[in-house]
């Protein structure tokens, strides 16, 4: 039993990045499955597979790494809303990460976006995590 899913699904996805990992499975859930869409949308991964052949399913991930200096995609993971601790955020004071370079992910109640995404639909919500 895992308290944190989501902190469960950047922890697998960062160790996998420091163990130069090619793809990592993780996994599914309905949330988790967003993310993964949103990370393949902002171009910090390669592809995903989701595999519903067994109960709860599964993730693959194909991580995205630079050909000629073999640098990933994703220079850091961080989980900014914690179970015991949530942040949320209204549309009026939406994060900026590394000043425009990174991206916010947040859930919202139209759905899990990016911080741009959330502006420009003029919505709040929880700030799941930082990716850059």
């Amino acid at each position: 039993m895992n308290s944190d899913p989501i902190a469960d699904y950047l922890t697998r996805v960062r160790n996998a990045i420091k163990a130069n990992h090619r793809v990592v499975e993780i996994p599914s859930s309905n949330i988790k499955k967003e993310i993964t869409k949103v990370l393949y949308d902002k171009g910090y991964i390669q592809s995903y597979k989701f595999d519903d052949s067994s109960v709860q399913g599964t993730i693959k991930i194909a991580l995205k790494y630079n050909p000629t200096t073999k640098q990933s995609a994703i220079v850091k993971l961080e989980r900014i809303s914690k179970p015991g601790l949530r942040k949320y955020t209204g549309n009026d004071n939406l994060p900026r990460v590394l000043n425009g370079l990174g991206i916010a992910i947040l859930s919202t109640s139209k759905g899990v976006m990016t911080e741009k995404e959330a502006k420009s639909l003029n919505v709040g919500g929880e700030v799941l995590c930082y990716v850059y």
